[in-house]
């Protein structure tokens, strides 16, 4: 029987010190006037003028949007293609967060196949032309956006997040520049590199993971535990903010060929009823969902433990997974990561919500790709865990 994986990567990436020079060049090879997607507060730390500069010295024209002002949204989307098309641009650059990406994204493949972006979710319409050039650069090391061809973006009008992916999202070029990543705060460091190991550890125990995928996960998952906490307490170390600048963008090329699982599937719910960023949500999640789905995983939640510590290989499988997951809840603990209760989210709407939250996960598609595929009331039990989850109380609360 006939058995194969896909691997898909931008086409080019430039990663390192420094890297952020390239952005000139790339954009003279691919257009002649570009948009470039960003918000106000990474205006406001001169990066979207280091572009700017670099389009100038290449003869690039440009136009910015800065409308970005939360998770990424159909009306950021809306206003910004309609900016690239008044603007006669032939080429997207995004500079930022994941917010920033995902907008560029949906306005690269809207610039060429036109529609409301909500129209390519769950594949009911497919991007069959190939969107207008986009050059992506991360300021966080978190999301991986830069190197995967999915985009999540919140549908206004029902608060859903709508998580797309067809290969038309996927960037042209990656510009990972760890220099970049030195002005985010501690908070912003710690959730965003909790979700970066959420992608490497939910592609690790996808039902989609495959070698390739694996390889990347694993590297994406030494590099992120050896270092989260540096960058955290440092923000200035440089060697710390490159390597979770690589553990970011391994760990989208692995989640991107094999798909997340549960943990992505019950955070996007959270993020578009309650507003809590993405990165956060998924670091409140992570711990009590890989609990509950270790079992069913067991040899692969047991490398996580070897790779938080070598001492573990002398571990019994069992032992070892249960060392993981007590290793992630440290983790969190050590890093400030808040639960539901702790973010400020009312108990009572918390509770009344679980319903449609359990329904928009499901819909998504990410939880069948869990190593254990939850029933609707598992993943409603789940999230009233995860409402007051203690990260500091090693005990199995499922």
């Amino acid at each position: 029987m006939e058995k194969y994986s896909a691997l898909r990567m931008p086409e080019t990436i430039f990663y390192g010190r420094g890297s952020l020079r390239n952005v000139g060049k790339e954009a003279a090879q691919r257009g002649k006037k570009a948009l470039i997607v960003s918000d106000s507060i990474i205006s406001g730390l001169g990066f979207v003028d280091q572009c700017k500069e670099l389009l100038d010295e290449n003869k690039v024209e440009h136009t910015v949007y800065l409308g970005i002002e939360s998770e990424p949204v159909d009306i950021y989307v809306e206003e910004a293609w309609n900016q690239c098309k008044d603007e006669g641009c032939d080429l997207i650059i995004s500079i930022g967060g994941g917010s920033c990406l995902d907008t560029a994204k949906a306005v690269s493949v809207l610039m060429t196949n036109n529609g409301y972006i909500g129209d390519y979710m769950g594949g009911r319409k497919t991007a069959k032309v190939k969107g207008i050039p986009h050059i992506a650069i991360p300021t966080t090391a978190g999301t991986g956006s830069e190197a995967t061809d999915v985009t999540v973006i919140t549908n206004t009008k029902n608060d859903v997040k709508m998580m797309i992916k067809q290969p038309a999202f996927l960037p042209e070029v990656a510009i990972v520049d760890p220099y970049l990543t030195i002005s985010s705060p501690p908070r912003v460091t710690a959730a965003t590199g909790v979700d970066a190991l959420s992608h490497a550890i939910e592609a690790y125990i996808s039902k989609k993971a495959h070698p390739m995928t694996d390889m990347f996960a694993l590297s994406a998952m030494e590099l992120i535990i050896k270092n989260i906490r540096k960058a955290f307490q440092n923000g200035h170390d440089i060697e710390a903010r490159e390597a979770m600048a690589l553990g970011a963008l391994q760990a989208g090329t692995a989640f991107s060929n094999a798909s997340v699982c549960l943990v992505h599937g019950m955070s996007r719910p959270i993020g578009a009823l309650f507003h809590v960023p993405h990165g956060v949500s998924n670091a409140m999640l992570l711990p009590a969902v890989l609990e509950y789905s270790k079992e069913n995983c067991i040899e692969r939640v047991a490398d996580l433990g070897v790779i938080f510590s070598k001492r573990a290989e002398g571990l019994p499988l069992e032992e070892r997974a249960v060392f993981a997951v007590s290793e992630v809840k440290k983790l969190c603990l050590d890093l400030e990561i808040p639960n539901l209760k702790e973010w400020g989210i009312d108990k009572d709407d918390f509770e009344s919500a679980i319903d449609k939250m359990a329904d928009d996960a499901l819909d998504s598609g990410s939880p069948a790709n869990n190593p254990k595929v939850p029933r609707k009331e598992e993943i409603e039990e789940l999230y009233r865990v995860c409402y007051s989850y203690q990260f500091s109380d090693n005990q199995s609360l499922i």
